[in-house]
């Protein structure tokens, strides 16, 4: 019962997003189906007045006269127009509400999924969340555009012949009936094992897609190890998998429709001699006109059921697709009860007043209770305490951290892999909420500042570049959107990337594409930094910046950042010791605790843990 009350939500919440914005279109659409049916049944009732009124008269006649029944022959060839018509125009209305449909949808997909957060893209495959924008949506396009009107058709032609049906014979009627019944009977059989085996198939071609993702994104790793014959295995699983949900839906789809037509053509011959005998036996009135015509409506009345039963496979498929697309609109937003907002401010004699003059300092804007506000300069100071994180609530990763950055100084951590470097600045950025204790960001705890606005306040420069497709310029001008082309070019110029920009083809207005596949892993470095240098953010989180590039990339990188860090505060993570030796404070990191902490010389001297890191690699692996 639950199950079947999900479809009929799921079926509720598509047909308001396609009549939505489309009342009027969808109206035309509906009255189009009204008179395409009614032709239908116009055309099989003139059937009958042609042959007992016309045709049988005029076999008797020696000279018969042919006026009337090409008037009458006229007249059916109008009707018929208006049908071919009505059906043109309701096909073409619904591609334009289908594609209206889809629009909205992605639109809501897209919004709501920049609102998820980062832990949702953790626990999804990428290639699953693309499933939902090409696979499940194109299962949309399918319903609306051709078997929503199909179906409606079907149904409103199904009542009205059945109307007709009933005025002209009873007992005939009752016979396309018990058949209709037999049908129906079959088409919930096999019907509801294809509907379950295409909800199945969505699900699998979804996991399909992200291992594919998955592969592509990997092939250098895959050729390195010689892993090809283990991904093609793996991949075989997937795709049998796949290919036996797929094998089952699409066998009883097609059972289906060949089954629903066998038994509407036992139907027409049942008619033909149940009703040549009545017709016989003089019984119910039954001319030779009635039988034809009633042969022509069961015939007809056959089609919409067939339709109806062939529509099913593709109906539920785009309700499995729709479901999943709803699962993810339905995903819960990332929370943000933050109040603290960043502003820029005017120094007026001591007092902070608030400008959208680019003045170059900022505050924070604390609303109160009885309506006033007060403005408490940004300076940049993080402070850990007795902070406890965990991904999930059975295991935590990081334990009672406790540090202190004051403005302007550079923190580095050190540890190996999985000690919990990155987790920390993922905290700070509030990716993650704590499980315990607070962090606090110029002594507010940063659960009271609006996301937006602590971000805005952190630059990152990570280990891993995303360039978007767009030019040199506007990957830079991501940092900051209103920057002018002059600000991007100095904060190219103070991340030592000017000078191999003006080298590129087209200098700063190269065109980047593949995530600037055509550019070295130090230059794509060189302009992640400038974008953050564009942003100009008083904290910088650097993660890892040059782990993956040579030592001689190294040191202009190097001098980029050191260029990019002075006068904020700054967390820096490195495999590389020698990046840290001139941070103000180094916090040694082991399995989610600090170990240590001090400046170099006196984690040296300490000879700690630091100290056997140092002296024995200066990678950590």
């Amino acid at each position: 019962m639950k199950k079947g009350t999900d479809i009929l939500k799921v079926c509720r919440r598509l047909m308001s997003y396609i009549i939505g914005k489309h009342k009027l279109m969808f109206a035309a659409v509906v009255i189009c189906i009204l008179v395409s049916a009614g032709v239908v049944v116009v055309s099989s009732l003139y059937l009958q007045m042609l042959i007992d009124d016309y045709i049988t008269p005029m076999m008797t006649q020696s000279h018969p006269v042919f006026d009337g029944l090409l008037r009458s022959i006229l007249t059916m060839m109008i009707i018929y127009i208006m049908g071919v018509l009505a059906t043109f125009i309701y096909n073409r209305l619904m591609v334009k509400i289908s594609q209206g449909t889809l629009k909205m949808i992605r639109d809501d997909m897209f919004s709501h999924m920049q609102t998820l957060p980062i832990r949702y893209f953790d626990t999804h495959t990428h290639g699953d969340i693309m499933s939902h924008y090409t696979n499940d949506t194109d299962t949309l396009r399918q319903f609306i555009s051709q078997a929503l009107p199909q179906f409606i058709s079907a149904v409103v032609t199904i009542v009205v012949i059945l109307g007709s049906m009933l005025a002209s014979s009873v007992p005939l009627t009752i016979l396309v009936l018990v058949v209709t019944v037999i049908m129906a009977l079959v088409t919930r059989k096999i019907g509801g094992a294809s509907a379950k085996y295409f909800m199945k198939q969505q699900e699998t071609l979804g996991d399909v897609t992200g291992y594919v993702e998955e592969m592509i994104n990997g092939q250098k790793v895959i050729k390195v190890f010689c892993h090809e014959e283990e991904a093609k295995k793996q991949f075989d699983k997937e795709n049998d998998q796949l290919c036996g949900d797929a094998t089952m839906a699409n066998k009883f789809g097609n059972i289906l429709m060949p089954a629903i037509m066998q038994i509407g053509n036992l139907q027409y011959v049942l008619i033909a001699l149940i009703g040549g005998m009545l017709a016989m036996n003089g019984i119910g009135n039954i001319s030779v006109g009635m039988i034809v015509a009633f042969l022509t409506l069961s015939k007809t009345f056959c089609m919409p059921v067939s339709q109806i039963a062939q529509q099913i496979s593709m109906m539920a498929m785009a309700l499995a697709g729709a479901e999943r697309i709803f699962q993810l609109i339905d995903e819960e937003s990332e929370t943000d009860n933050g109040y603290v907002t960043l502003v820029r401010v005017h120094n007026r004699n001591g007092k902070y007043e608030e400008t959208d003059d680019i003045t170059g300092i900022w505050a924070w804007k604390h609303p109160h209770h009885d309506g006033t506000l007060t403005y408490q300069p940004l300076t940049g100071e993080i402070e850990f305490l007795g902070a406890d994180f965990g991904y999930t609530k059975e295991k935590l990763v990081l334990h009672d951290i406790v540090l202190n950055a004051t403005a302007g100084e550079k923190v580095a951590f050190v540890g190996a892999t999985g000690a919990g470097k990155t987790t920390i600045t993922n905290l700070i950025n509030r990716f993650y909420d704590l499980a315990d204790g607070k962090i606090r960001y110029d002594g507010i705890n940063i659960n009271k500042i609006k996301k937006p606005d602590l971000r805005h306040s952190l630059g990152i420069v990570l280990q891993d570049v995303n360039l978007f497709t767009g030019t040199v310029m506007e990957n830079i001008r991501y940092g900051k959107l209103d920057a002018s082309d002059n600000e991007c070019i100095a904060a190219a110029k103070l991340s030592n990337a000017h000078e191999f920009i003006s080298r590129l083809p087209d200098g700063y207005e190269t065109m980047l594409t593949q995530n600037g596949s055509g550019l070295s892993q130090g230059q794509r470095q060189l302009i992640s930094i400038a974008r953050a240098a564009v942003a100009d953010p008083p904290v910088m989180i650097l993660d890892e910046a040059t782990s993956s590039i040579d030592t001689r990339t190294e040191a202009l990188v190097q001098a980029g950042m050191d260029n990019l860090m002075q006068g904020r505060t700054v967390f820096v993570i490195a495999h590389r010791l020698s990046t840290v030796r001139n941070s103000d404070s180094i916090i040694v990191l082991d399995h989610g605790r600090i170990m240590e902490r001090g400046n170099h010389d006196e984690l040296i001297r300490k000879k700690g843990m630091y100290y056997s890191l140092y002296t024995g690699a200066f990678e950590l692996e």
